[in-house]
């Protein structure tokens, strides 16, 4: 059984085309990118090594191997990181029995406040998991009629994944579904991730799966949403971390000035009001 440290890590080298590392085309392979031979070579480890920790018969590499790796696939300081802490969890993973445990979904009072000060803007206190904690009036209304605070706990990965309606409101939907999987694996824990991915699989379907085990940074770009009344809307992002509950706030601006004339039009159209999911 593979593990997060080796699905990444084979991805990586599956992504990588021989001719760009100077490699002669060998013709014809089983599989596309780089060999396991070549990684190999460069992080200076074993092919047999390599091969273990790809399909998760080694769940403790060290550090100078980690690092090896990095260098070796030529990763980004992003991409690092994320090496880094699958291979945290990874050795965690074979350590601990892990018990599937919802995050917790309260909210500091502090933060609450900070998001009623937002009013009317469009912004959203959330978690890694995609759980949307609270929101103000502004994102309210740039959600109407989506479905996406229908529920009594709304969850972006949910909504994604299993509401048809999603794929109409979010004109780039593969970015934001890529977006939402990575989030996962910065979950507040292993647990919590557990939680989640356990009643998501069976009802997102493979293509969830998929994406989970890619482990794509995203590129995070404008957010564009197809309103159901037939406003376009481009949105900016920006995000305020919140470390010590593993929460962060959002706050969604208008990329241009018809995006800012439409969620005004939204805004004379009903009056929202904050709003804490417990």
């Amino acid at each position: 059984m593979g593990t997060p440290l080796g699905d990444f890590i084979r991805a990586k080298r599956d992504s990588i085309q021989p001719e760009s590392r100077g490699l002669p085309d060998r013709g014809r392979r089983r599989s596309p990118g780089l060999r396991r031979l070549d990684l190999a070579t460069w992080a200076g480890i074993s092919v047999e090594y390599l091969t273990r920790i790809e399909q998760g018969r080694d769940r403790n590499p060290s550090p100078a191997v980690i690092n090896a790796l990095a260098d070796a696939l030529r990763l980004s300081p992003s991409e690092r990181n994320h090496l880094r802490y699958l291979a945290k969890i990874t050795g965690d993973e074979c350590s601990v029995h892990i018990r599937p445990v919802p995050p917790s979904r309260h909210v500091r009072p502090a933060v609450l406040r900070t998001l009623r000060l937002l009013e009317p803007g469009v912004a959203i206190v959330t978690n890694r998991l995609g759980d949307v904690l609270a929101h103000t009036g502004g994102y309210q209304l740039v959600t109407s009629g989506t479905g996406l605070l229908d529920t009594a706990q709304p969850n972006l990965n949910r909504y994604l994944f299993t509401d048809p309606r999603a794929r109409a409101f979010f004109v780039d939907w593969d970015d934001i579904a890529d977006e939402q999987a990575f989030d996962l694996w910065q979950a507040p824990s292993l647990e919590n991730l557990e939680w989640l991915t356990a009643e998501l699989t069976p009802i997102a379907g493979p293509d969830f799966t998929r994406r989970l085990k890619r482990h794509v940074l995203p590129r995070r770009g404008v957010l564009r949403l197809n309103h159901p009344s037939g406003h376009q809307l481009r949105l900016l992002r920006e995000t305020l971390e919140l470390p010590a509950e593993a929460q962060q706030l959002v706050v969604f601006l208008p990329a241009d000035d018809q995006t800012a004339e439409a969620v005004d039009r939204l805004r004379r159209q009903s009056h929202g009001r904050l709003r804490s999911i417990s």
